[in-house]
C-alpha cells in the first residue's frame, strides 16, 4: 500500500512527474461547508488536485506547470477566503511579525480566521524554527474572540434572565431587553454576519448563513412586536417553554429576543472553545518545532564563533557543551558523553556517544563536551523530516471523513429548505405564526455540519501529535484503517529484533592459555581487518582491556585467508583467526559445537601451530524484544521472524523473543530481494502483513506489506517505505504505534458517530417543536466542542 515517499505523496489523488506541490493558509473558513467549497473550486481547475482541512485551515494542492501559485491564491481569494502561500521566517521566530504585516498591507481576511498566520511547509522548515500557532489560536485572534464572548455574556444574561423567569419582568422590561439585545446580535454576531455576506456575494450559503438567518430572524420578529404588535404596551408577561404548543401565543406578542442574544452567545462560546481546543490539539507539533536550537558555537581556524543556527552548512564543525542542545545532525569528532533523547524517541534512558557516533540535531548533551560534523541541516535533518511527516498526516483525511465533507457540502442548502417546510408545515396544520416561527428557527440553529467537519483533523491532529512526542510517526491517516485489521507482523531480525552489531560474547581459553592473553592477541590481529565479526573481536578485547589498559599492538605481515580467516605475526608469534586449521582439543570442541548449536559464530585462535583458544560472536538480542513480542501478541497480531541468516540462528533468536520455531513462525535463509515475495506469499495465504524492518533490503518488504513499520534507526529508504515510522531503535514502538494508531482511528469513528447522530436526532426535534431555538443554540455549540474534546483525550496516550 505503500511506496510513495513522504516527500512525493501527492495532496490528493496522484502525482504527474510535471506536477508542483504547495500548502496554503486558508483563512475565514467557519465550518466544514466552507472547507468543502474551496475544495471544490480548486479541484476545478485544470490539473489541480486539493485536499482542504478545516481544522488546520490548510490547503494541500498539486499542480502542473500551467498553473502558479499566484493562480490558486486568485481561485480562493474568488470564492470569498483569503489564501496566502508560505511566509519567509526567522529560525526560532513564530513569524508572526510577517503575517501580521501582510494582514496589514493586504488587508485580506474576511471571516473570523481571516489575518490568520500562513504556516511554512514543513519542508521548508528549520531546526528550532517554532511553527506558527495552531488554528484559531494566534494570542491577538483569540483574545479578540474571549472580549467579544464576555461582552456578549455580560449582556446577554439580563435578556435571556428577564424573558425566562416571569416573576423579574416589570413594566417596560421588554424594553430594556431590546436595548440589551442589540448590541449583541448586531456586534456579537458580527463574525457571523460578515461571514454570511461574503459567502452570499459569492452565491453561497454555509453555517454562518443558517446563524445569521436565524438570529437575525429573531431579533426583526421581536423588533416588529414590540414597535407594530401588542409585544410593546406595558404589563407584558412572557413565559418561556422548552418545546412549543399549537396556539401557546399570538404572534404579535412573541418575542424571541432571548433565542437571538442567547444563541449568539452559545456560539461565540462554542467558537471560543473550539478555537483553544484546537491550540491544544496542534501543541505537539510546535512543542517538537521548538526543540532545535536556535544558535550554534561554530569552529573557524581553531575559534568558536557563535551563529544563528540557519548559517550552519554540511561539513561545519560545532561545539556542545553540557545542558546545550544538539544544533544539527551531525557525526562526533571529539569527545565523549551522554545525549538526552527523549524529546525526539520518547526514550527515557541517555545514550552514550564517542567519535564516530551519529548524533542527531534537538538531542540535549548531558554530560561532556562535543565537537560535531554536521552531516544534515535545514530540511534534511531528522527533526525537520519528522515534523513533516506530522504535518502531512495531520493534514490528510481518511475514507470516512471524506464521506462527511460530502455530507457537509449539501448540508446547508438541505437545511434552508428543511426551515421554510417547517414554517409551511406549522401555518397550515396550526395556524399558530408564532409556533411556526419559532420551530423554523429552531431547525436553523440546531443544524451544524461543523462537528462532522472536525472529527477526522482534530483527532488526527493530537493522535499524531502525541505520536510525534513518543518517537512515532505516522504518515497518514489511510494507515490508521490498516492497523485495524492487520492480523500478522513479519519482523526482520536484523537491526529490528536485534542490535544489527556482532558483540564478542564467549571466552575459552584452552590449556595453558590465560583468557586476557588469548583475547589480546585475536583482537590486535582483527584490529587490522574491517569484518563485522572482526570488529566484534577488536572491540570487546578493548572493552575487556580496560580504559587504563595498554593499547593493542599492531600485527605484522596481516594477510587475508579466503575461507580461513585472517593471519599475522602478533609479539613475534604467528596467530591465525578464523576456521580451525587441524584437530581441536576436546573441550574448545565442545565450546564450538555449543557456540554454533545456539546460533553463534565460534571462531578459532591458533599460533605456533596450535588452536589456543574459542571465542564465540552473535549479533546481540535487543533487551526489549521479548517484551515487544508479547505486546504484539496481546493487541491479537501472530510475530512472524525473517531473516536471511541460517535457521540454527533465526530458532536461537526466536526462542530468546518467546517465538516457538516452526516452518511458518521462522522464515531463515532468504535472500534480500525475497524479502517482498514472503510478504506476498502471507498475503496470498489470507494474511493482513504488518512488516517491520530496518534495511535498504527492508524497503520491498515494507512497501508490499499492508502496513509498513520502519525503525528510525534504520536507513533512508527503509524509512520512506514505510507507514509508520519508530523513531527509537525499540520494537515495544511498533505495538505502541499501532495501539495509538488503532485508538485514533476510535475516537475518529466516535466523533463521527456522535456528530452524525446528533444532527439525524436534533433535525426532527427541532421540526416537531420540541427544542426551543435557545436550547437547540446551546446544543449545536455543544456538539462541536463535544468532538474536540474528545479528541484531546488522546494526548494521555501512554
Amino acid at each position: 500500500m505503500t511506496g510513495t515517499t513522504a516527500q512525493d505523496a501527492p495532496a490528493a489523488g496522484g502525482e504527474r512527474e510535471d506536477e508542483q506541490r504547495v500548502e496554503l493558509s486558508i483563512g475565514g473558513m467557519t465550518c466544514a461547508s466552507c472547507a468543502a467549497r474551496v475544495e471544490k473550486k480548486l479541484n476545478r481547475m485544470d490539473g489541480v488536485s486539493a485536499s482542504v482541512n478545516y481544522a488546520t485551515e490548510k490547503a494541500r494542492i498539486s499542480y502542473p506547470d500551467g498553473v502558479s501559485v499566484e493562480d490558486l491564491v486568485a481561485t480562493v481569494e474568488r470564492t470569498g477566503y483569503s489564501a496566502r502561500p508560505p511566509q519567509p521566517r526567522t529560525p526560532g521566530g513564530s513569524g508572526a511579525e510577517a503575517g501580521e504585516k501582510t494582514d496589514r498591507e493586504t488587508g485580506r481576511g474576511t471571516g473570523p480566521a481571516a489575518g490568520r498566520e500562513a504556516e511554512p511547509a514543513a519542508s521548508g522548515a528549520e531546526p528550532g524554527a517554532e511553527p506558527e500557532s495552531a488554528p484559531g489560536s494566534r494570542p491577538d485572534e483569540l483574545g479578540a474572540l474571549r472580549r467579544r464572548l464576555i461582552v456578549t455574556l455580560v449582556l446577554s444574561v439580563p435578556v435571556v434572565l428577564l424573558s425566562m423567569v416571569p416573576p423579574l419582568q416589570f413594566d417596560y422590561w421588554q424594553w430594556l431587553s431590546l436595548v440589551l439585545a442589540s448590541p449583541v446580535v448586531v456586534w456579537g454576531g458580527l463574525p457571523f454576519h460578515r461571514a454570511t455576506w461574503t459567502n452570499l456575494r459569492h452565491g453561497a450559503a454555509t453555517m454562518d448563513t443558517l446563524i445569521t438567518v436565524g438570529t437575525l430572524a429573531a431579533f426583526g420578529w421581536s423588533v416588529w412586536a414590540l414597535f407594530l404588535g401588542d409585544a410593546g404596551m406595558p404589563g407584558m408577561r412572557h413565559g418561556f417553554e422548552l418545546s412549543l404548543s399549537p396556539g401557546s401565543g399570538g404572534a404579535s406578542s412573541a418575542l424571541y429576543l432571548e433565542v437571538a442574544a442567547g444563541v449568539t452567545t452559545f456560539l461565540l462560546l462554542g467558537r471560543y472553545l473550539e478555537a483553544r481546543a484546537k491550540r491544544k490539539a496542534g501543541a505537539a507539533l510546535r512543542a517538537l518545532m521548538r526543540l532545535g536550537a536556535k544558535d550554534v558555537a561554530v569552529l573557524r581556524d581553531g575559534t568558536e564563533h557563535r551563529i544563528p543556527v540557519s548559517r550552519l552548512a554540511v561539513g561545519d564543525r560545532f561545539v556542545v557543551r553540557p545542558g546545550e542542545t544538539v544544533a544539527t545532525d551531525g557525526t562526533v569528532d571529539e569527545g565523549g558523553s551522554a545525549l538526552d533523547t527523549s524529546m525526539l524517541t520518547g526514550e527515557s534512558m541517555p545514550v552514550d556517544v564517542g567519535p564516530g557516533d551519529a548524533v542527531t540535531g534537538a538531542t540535549v548533551n548531558v554530560s561532556g563536551r562535543l565537537v560535531v560534523t554536521a552531516t544534515r541541516v535545514g530540511s534534511d535533518t531528522q527533526l525537520a523530516r519528522m515534523a513533516r511527516m506530522v504535518e502531512e498526516a495531520q493534514s490528510g483525511k481518511a475514507a470516512v471523513q471524506r464521506l462527511a465533507d460530502r455530507v457537509s457540502a449539501v448540508f446547508v442548502p438541505v437545511v434552508l429548505v428543511l426551515a421554510a417546510a417547517t414554517l409551511a408545515g406549522w401555518l397550515l396544520s396550526t395556524g399558530d405564526a408564532a409556533a411556526a416561527f419559532t420551530a423554523a428557527v429552531a431547525v436553523l440553529i440546531i443544524a451544524c455540519p461543523c462537528a462532522l467537519g472536525l472529527a477526522t483533523p482534530t483527532a488526527l491532529m493530537v493522535g499524531t501529535g502525541r505520536g510525534a512526542q513518543l518517537g512515532i510517526l505516522i504518515k497518514g491517516p489511510e494507515v490508521l484503517e490498516s492497523t485495524r485489521r492487520v492480523d500478522t507482523v513479519v519482523l526482520d531480525k536484523t537491526g529490528t529484533v536485534t542490535s544489527g552489531r556482532m558483540e564478542l560474547h564467549d571466552v575459552v581459553p584452552g590449556d595453558g592459555v590465560t583468557a586476557d592473553e588469548l583475547l589480546r592477541l585475536a583482537g590486535a590481529l582483527e584490529d587490522a581487518s574491517e569484518h563485522p565479526v572482526a570488529r566484534a573481536i577488536a572491540r570487546g578485547a578493548r572493552e575487556r582491556a580496560g580504559a587504563d589498559a595498554a593499547p593493542l599492538p599492531a600485527p605484522d605481515g596481516f594477510e587475508n585467508l579466503a575461507g580461513l580467516g585472517v593471519r599475522g605475526t602478533v609479539e613475534g608469534r604467528a596467530v591465525q583467526v578464523g576456521r580451525a586449521a587441524g584437530e581441536l582439543p576436546e573441550g574448545l570442541a565442545e565450546a564450538k559445537a555449543t557456540a554454533e548449536a545456539s546460533g553463534r559464530t565460534a571462531v578459532t585462535v591458533a599460533w605456533d601451530g596450535a588452536v589456543r583458544g574459542v571465542l564465540t560472536v552473535a549479533d546481540t538480542v535487543k533487551d526489549t524484544s521479548a517484551e515487544a513480542v508479547r505486546r504484539l501478541r496481546e493487541l491479537g497480531l501472530e510475530p512472524v521472524l525473517l531473516t536471511g541468516d541460517n535457521r540454527a540462528v533465526a530458532e536461537a533468536v526466536a526462542r530468546s523473543v518467546g517465538i516457538v520455531p516452526s516452518k511458518d513462525t521462522v522464515v531463515a535463509g532468504v535472500l534480500p530481494e525475497d524479502k517482498a515475495g514472503e510478504v506476498r506469499r502471507l498475503q496470498a495465504a489470507g494474511r493482513t502483513v504488518a512488516m517491520v524492518g530496518d534495511g535498504v533490503n527492508d524497503a520491498a518488504a515494507l512497501a508490499s506489506a499492508d502496513l509498513g513499520l520502519a525503525m528510525g534507526t534504520g536507513t533512508d529508504a527503509a524509512i520512506e517505505a514505510g507507514d509508520l515510522t519508530l523513531v527509537r531503535g525499540d520494537l515495544r514502538a511498533a505495538a505502541d504505534a499501532i495501539r495509538l494508531s488503532r485508538r485514533t482511528l476510535a475516537t475518529i469513528k466516535g466523533n463521527l458517530w456522535w456528530a452524525f447522530g446528533y444532527n439525524v436526532a436534533a433535525l426532527p426535534l427541532a421540526a416537531a417543536g420540541l427544542l426551543n431555538p435557545m436550547i437547540a443554540g446551546a446544543a449545536m455549540a455543544f456538539s462541536s466542542v463535544f468532538v474536540v474534546t474528545n479528541s484531546l483525550r488522546l494526548r494521555a496516550f501512554k
